[in-house]
């Protein structure tokens, strides 16, 4: 029996390029280059019958150490809470005040980007610091 080696995560969305193209700026992803043959993915998209014209998106770590993010259109909207969320690691290793001051400055940045704040959780006696929220399609993620 093999192990899986390899894992990318999938986004359905309304408009897959913005998503995936906010998602690199949040995680430092670029898009990987298009496919052989084509000088730019806009080359590419164009080739395809108009029904798939933006119908996908990606973006990689490049590193390659990330898991590929991939972005699907699909026809209905987000209506409920998601069952899997990113949790995208601002402050890891840090605690108290330093870590919701650097968790509250990621906020910023990403709100700038066009996502939205949902909840501050604040440390307690269990947890530390973390921030619910939304991307630019609202998809559910962590600030942790």
């Amino acid at each position: 029996m093999s192990s899986v080696r390899q894992v990318q995560i999938t986004f359905d969305c309304a408009e897959p390029e913005r998503v995936a193209r906010f998602w690199c700026e949040v995680l430092g992803y670029v898009v990987p280059p298009p496919p052989e043959g084509f000088g730019s993915w806009a080359d590419f998209d164009s080739s395809l019958p108009p029904e798939r014209r933006g119908a996908a998106f990606a973006c990689v770590d490049p590193t390659g150490a990330g898991p590929r993010l991939f972005f699907q259109r699909v026809p209905e909207g987000k209506v409920v809470k998601n069952r899997v969320h990113l949790d995208v690691r601002a402050g890891t290793g840090l605690a108290g005040a330093e870590r919701l001051a650097t968790l509250q400055a990621e906020r910023a940045r990403l709100e700038a980007l066009g996502a939205t704040c949902v909840q501050v959780l604040e440390a307690d006696e269990f947890n530390e610091s973390c921030i619910v929220m939304q991307d630019i399609e609202g998809n559910e993620f962590c600030l942790d």
